[in-house]
């Protein structure tokens, strides 16, 4: 099997050194769906890092904390003043009209059973909060749709813990806090853990694996117009990162807190996808959980402080 050319792999922003000389740490991030790179820098004055918890997602904030959102389309930048954030996020996601998202990984019951914790803050473009609510509980993998839909799927303590959405494995949420989509039985097996996120157009990918049943990584893809949803084995188990083309996708499996991963490609004949290439990749910097987001055929990839492409 054969590698694709270096070219394909395209070297997007780095956090600059004067930003870290200031104090400011690159944390929570995402990319838009006109391609646009979103990443929220704080202050270290405002963070603890865990001793167990390795790169950026061991820093946690304390609440109330402030912080700058910085947009990176092409060569331009645009910095938003974010204050006052009550919520420890795990999910930055971007919105229509240049509204974005913040959302915590987890939520807990407030009191009666059937009330949940706000895990969810919706901002203006100015950063001003707009709306709060619940989208469920163990969310490791999230990503908005061209239409500002929100999906969502789940880890374990989330499936089993009670939260009625979270329970089905995956779901489709408004900006209003309101459940659009629920899987319905209509998926191969039942979901144990979500590993990652990717849109195509108008359609959401999302991947996630099984411990029962049938077992192994599947690759779901939603309709959001119609509700319609297919799903394919997966094939390789619990990518990281997935982009798809048409029938093309690329897939990463990081080797965690180290400066490299494994590159797959993958065509889809029929109804299986089957590997084409893979190869170690060698990246500027060390490579952590939610390292991957697909958008539109493009790969986004975090490797330490540095953002890199790569096409389907």
């Amino acid at each position: 099997m054969t590698a694709r050319s270096h070219d394909m792999i395209h070297h997007v922003w780095r956090l600059p050194a004067a930003e870290a000389v200031r104090g400011h740490q690159a944390l929570w991030w995402s990319v838009g769906p006109a391609g646009e790179l979103a990443v929220l820098l704080v202050h270290r004055r405002h963070l603890d890092h865990s001793r167990y918890v390795k790169g950026w997602i061991g820093w946690r904030p304390d609440v109330p904390f402030t912080g700058e959102l910085v947009t990176v389309r092409g060569q331009e930048e645009r910095r938003v003043l974010v204050k006052d954030i009550r919520i420890r996020p795990s999910h930055l996601a971007l919105l229509p009209d240049s509204r974005f998202l913040l959302v915590s990984g987890r939520t807990f019951r407030d009191g009666n059973e059937d009330l949940w914790t706000p895990n969810a803050l919706v901002f203006s473009p100015s950063g001003t909060p707009e709306a709060e609510f619940c989208v469920g509980d163990d969310i490791p993998a999230l990503v908005t749709d061209v239409h500002g839909g929100i999906w969502t799927a789940y880890g374990d303590e989330g499936i089993y813990g009670g939260h009625p959405e979270s329970g089905a494995g995956l779901a489709g949420w408004n900006t209003r806090g309101q459940a659009t989509w629920a899987p319905h039985g209509r998926l191969p097996d039942h979901p144990l853990q979500g590993c990652t996120a990717a849109t195509e157009n108008e359609q959401v990918w999302l991947v996630w694996y099984s411990g029962n049943g049938r077992g192994g990584t599947f690759l779901t893809r939603i309709t959001p117009s119609t509700g319609d949803v297919v799903s394919y084995a997966g094939p390789v188990p619990a990518p990281d990162g997935f982009a798809v083309r048409g029938n093309r996708a690329v897939l990463t499996r990081r080797d965690h807190n180290k400066r490299s991963l494994e590159l797959i490609r993958a065509e889809l004949h029929a109804t299986t996808w089957a590997v084409t290439s893979r190869r170690r990749l060698r990246v500027p910097g060390r490579v952590v959980m939610r390292c991957g987001q697909g958008r539109d055929g493009s790969l986004w990839l975090r490797a330490g402080n540095t953002w890199l492409r790569i096409e389907a």
